[in-house]
């Protein structure tokens, strides 16, 4: 007899051969390009600046709109899987996704690209959220752990590679390339998407107005934390706005068995401490994915193609270690892999911000190396930690939550490089590495008082 979800839904039994390896294949291949987009820009900001004639700082807008969409519609994208369906909400996101990318590289002006990032990014939060929710209704319990480890793996790999991908892609091509090439691999997701398991929805009315105060509160979030520089007042004010916003939300959600903001999974100590690490964590990779592409080509006068090339040692690192780190996490402490992790990533970004490299980037190719060995064991294990200490059918509000935790981390790094960009001095790659390193060592640090 098929399992009945709070609210009267069905969890359907698990799907079986070439159907369930298509259902993999399509949220895998979705994530990819949903969270390889989250990164893939950044290499891409100076050459995007000078053809749209932007400064450094304006050019971040490109990352930062899409984050922005990202962190305001996780949560609500969470709740209307679980209502309507996890399939439906899901291809939804992800035909909104490709359809943005069209914008995107259609884009004749900076505007323009920063209003079609956005787009793509309230899509792109279908998918972060209901991917993980998905992937759980069409597996046994057994294969369960497996599973979520080829998640995790994904996003790892996604995230650390999108500066190479998009060094070689503009090697070859122009930066408008970067979204048209999602045209032709979102075609596959839809094909792939027939196999998707049609379950868990519940029925339950999604409030809107809880909706409106998260999005609002996400927005002036970002805005303010964006204004701080130019215009402290306005962005102060933005900034408390916000936290009444979400003092508000909060209010509203706390007395509701499932609420909108997944509250109830914050009672779980480990799931608390995996959401504080991850943010961190997101926060120091984000900030020297940043910097890295502009201490490069600026600071040491490469090619964007040699700068690619100069980066690929990250996320090589993270595709020879996640499989490894995937293997432990199931036998070993996760809380004192993300610990080893972190540490190990930190010491990297600390050394790239710190080694004098004497015109050469050569000692880049070790320490990044190291950054990478260290992102794959912190974040496959925190991934593992947060969807498995979750009930089945709380997966979308898990995968809200962690994507939300990823994004807050990414938008706050991206956030305090556009800050370092606008105080217009040389070292502010340096320093953006150099808060990587120290936001990276404190995901450690949580990680390690997550094992004790």
């Amino acid at each position: 007899m098929d399992d009945i979800l709070p609210g009267g839904g069905k969890a359907l039994a698990p799907l079986e051969g070439p159907r369930r390896r298509f259902a993999i294949g399509c949220v895998l291949l979705a994530m990819t390009l949903v969270v390889l987009d989250a990164s893939v820009a950044n290499v891409a900001l100076p050459t995007i600046g000078r053809t749209l004639h932007v400064s450094a700082a304006d050019s971040v807008l490109v990352v930062t709109a899409y984050q922005a969409a990202l962190i305001m519609a996780l949560l609500p994208c969470a709740a209307l899987g679980e209502s309507l369906g996890y399939r439906r909400i899901f291809m939804t996101g992800v035909a909104i996704f490709v359809s943005a990318s069209l914008l995107c590289a259609a884009s004749p002006s900076l505007p323009w690209l920063v209003a079609a990032r956005f787009v793509q990014g309230l899509g792109g939060a279908a998918v972060m959220a209901l991917g993980v929710a998905l992937l759980r209704h069409a597996v046994s319990q057994e294969q369960l752990p497996k599973v979520i480890g080829w998640n995790a793996l994904t996003v790892a790999l996604a995230s650390a590679a999108g500066p190479t991908v998009g060094a070689a892609i503009l090697s070859v091509a122009n930066w408008q390339w970067l979204f048209a090439l999602n045209l032709p691999l979102g075609g596959l997701v839809f094909l792939a998407g027939y196999n998707l398991p049609r379950n868990a929805a519940t029925g339950k009315p999604v409030d809107l107005i809880s909706i409106a105060i998260n999005g609002a509160g996400f927005a002036m979030l970002i805005w303010g934390a964006e204004l701080l520089s130019n215009d402290p007042v306005r962005g102060l004010s933005l900034l408390a706005a916000s936290g009444l916003a979400f003092t508000l939300l909060l209010k509203r959600e706390l007395p509701r068995a499932m609420p909108f903001v997944p509250l109830d999974l914050l009672r779980s100590a480990s799931f608390r401490f995996s959401m504080a690490a991850s943010i961190c964590c997101f926060a120091g990779q984000a900030a020297g994915m940043i910097a890295l592409p502009f201490y490069l080509q600026h600071g040491l006068g490469l090619s964007t193609w040699m700068t690619g090339l100069y980066i690929t040692p990250w996320p090589l690192a993270v595709a020879l270690t996640a499989p490894v780190s995937s293997y432990l996490a199931e036998r070993c402490s996760t809380s004192r892999l993300c610990a080893i992790g972190g540490t190990i990533m930190a010491t990297g970004l600390a050394a790239a911000a710190l080694w004098p490299l004497a015109g050469s980037p050569l000692p880049l190719v070790p320490i990044l190396m190291v950054c990478g060995i260290g992102f794959g064991l912190f974040q496959v294990p925190n991934n593992h930690n947060m969807f498995l200490s979750v009930p089945r059918e709380r997966s979308g509000a898990a995968g809200g939550m962690q994507g939300t935790a990823r994004l807050i981390g990414q938008s706050s790094g991206a956030i305090v490089m556009a800050l370092l960009f606008s105080a217009n001095t040389s070292s502010a790659p340096r320093i953006g590495l150099g808060f990587g390193a120290g936001m990276v060592l404190l995901a450690a640090l949580i990680s390690a008082r997550r094992a004790s």
